[in-house]
């Protein structure tokens, strides 16, 4: 992504997240962004086509820094816990301090199913590289690495849109990471 689609698609986060998806309009991302509504359709075709690369972006930073923070952590616990800090703990409170969350989450499911897809599985990915050293012992369980990375993608994301709260959120993912380890200690 370059420099000019990087600001426009920060300036459309910031916008979908005051307005909320069916509200936000071309005009209201161009003015904040701080370009022409024709400059803005030379970037991008349409609010679909911001969407998606909105996702992409967001999808990017994450495991940017997931693997950052990864590269100086020790212990998995500690990798798990960056993971879905940035995979869950952030977006949650990202989304709960929105007017619209459920609208955004209807339009990003609505306008840009096949990016959450490539999405979750640049997360369900991110998962199995934290796992990795422990494919012998996951083996042993009777379980893949692409089986278990799998089902934590898929329990963190169902945390992340039903938790009742941070608090319940955090317990849940407290539970799973929990899980995680108990599976691949030593015997």
């Amino acid at each position: 992504m370059t420099d000019r689609e990087e600001k426009i698609v920060d300036a459309a986060m910031r916008v979908i997240i005051r307005y909320g998806m069916k509200r936000t309009t071309m005009n209201d991302i161009a003015e904040e962004a701080g370009i022409s509504r024709q400059t803005l359709y030379t970037v991008f075709s349409g609010k679909e086509e911001v969407l998606q690369a909105t996702i992409r972006l967001m999808a990017d930073r994450a495991l940017d820094a997931i693997a950052a923070g990864s590269a100086g952590a020790e212990t998995l616990g500690d990798k798990f816990d960056i993971a879905v800090d940035h995979l869950a703990i952030r977006p949650y409170r990202m989304l709960s301090a929105t007017p619209d969350a459920g609208d955004i989450i209807i339009g990003f499911n609505a306008a840009a199913r096949d990016e959450i897809a490539v999405a979750y599985e640049r997360h369900r990915v991110a998962f199995e590289r934290l796992l990795q050293p422990y494919g012998d012992r996951i083996a042993a369980a009777g379980l893949t690495l692409r089986a278990l990375s799998d089902f934590i993608q898929n329990a963190v994301t169902g945390m992340k849109h039903e938790a009742k709260s941070e608090k319940h959120l955090l317990e849940l993912l407290q539970t799973l990471k929990i899980m995680v380890l108990k599976l691949v200690e030593d015997p």
